[in-house]
């Protein structure tokens, strides 16, 4: 994967299928879950929005962590589609998710920032469509506390089921139609991270 021919990816980028207003985002769960969120548009009740979840802008990176949506609890893949300003706030009022000596002052001050930031930013490798890890890295964001509350909430716009889409792919690859197989795949572009997302100081 590139920006352009010749160009390598940069080390860490957020890419996002996005619109000017909406970003779309992947979670998997459980029918029971996943299903009537889908149908209705919005999280039911039963989502616990006490505790931390996490979003994935990268649709295969989604895949690899549910396997297609045949893992079991992940077996309802999700795209919901969020608010720009939401996922920027929460980028924003974002934490590493793990300690960095070039970003922390120290592990105490990383450790206050862990326990007080609603959101956590973490960078894992990218995959292809075997879900084998990609030199480069992608985006992945814990939600808890406000973050989490305000994402089922208020920055949610639509919630659509992908499974059927998970399994098509899945189906193409296993059978060696890779070609076909991409040509489904959401199309995802670079996302103009804001300043000060974490992890992405060093890099572009």
């Amino acid at each position: 994967m590139s920006t352009g021919p010749g160009i390598p990816e940069p080390a860490r980028r957020i890419r996002a299928r996005h619109t000017a207003h909406t970003v779309t985002v992947y979670q998997a769960y459980a029918p029971a879950l996943g299903v009537p969120a889908a149908r209705d548009g919005r999280f039911p009740a039963a989502w616990k929005r006490g505790r931390m979840t996490w979003i994935k802008p990268s649709f295969l990176w989604m895949m690899y962590r549910c396997g297609w949506g045949t893992k079991d609890s992940q077996e309802t893949v999700l795209a919901v589609e969020i608010d720009r300003a939401g996922f920027d706030w929460a980028l924003g009022h974002a934490c590493l998710s793990h300690y960095d000596a070039e970003e922390h002052a120290d592990r105490t001050a990383w450790q206050w920032q862990l326990k007080t930031s609603p959101a956590r930013v973490q960078w894992d490798p990218e995959r292809d469509l075997h879900l084998s890890a990609l030199p480069h890295r992608s985006l992945q964001l814990g939600l808890a506390g406000e973050a989490a509350r305000r994402y089922a909430d208020e920055w949610t716009v639509a919630i659509s089921d992908v499974t059927p889409l998970a399994h098509e792919i899945h189906g193409l690859v296993r059978s060696g139609r890779t070609e076909e197989a991409a040509a489904l795949l959401p199309e995802e572009d670079p996302y103009p991270a804001p300043g000060g997302t974490p992890g992405l100081s060093r890099v572009s």
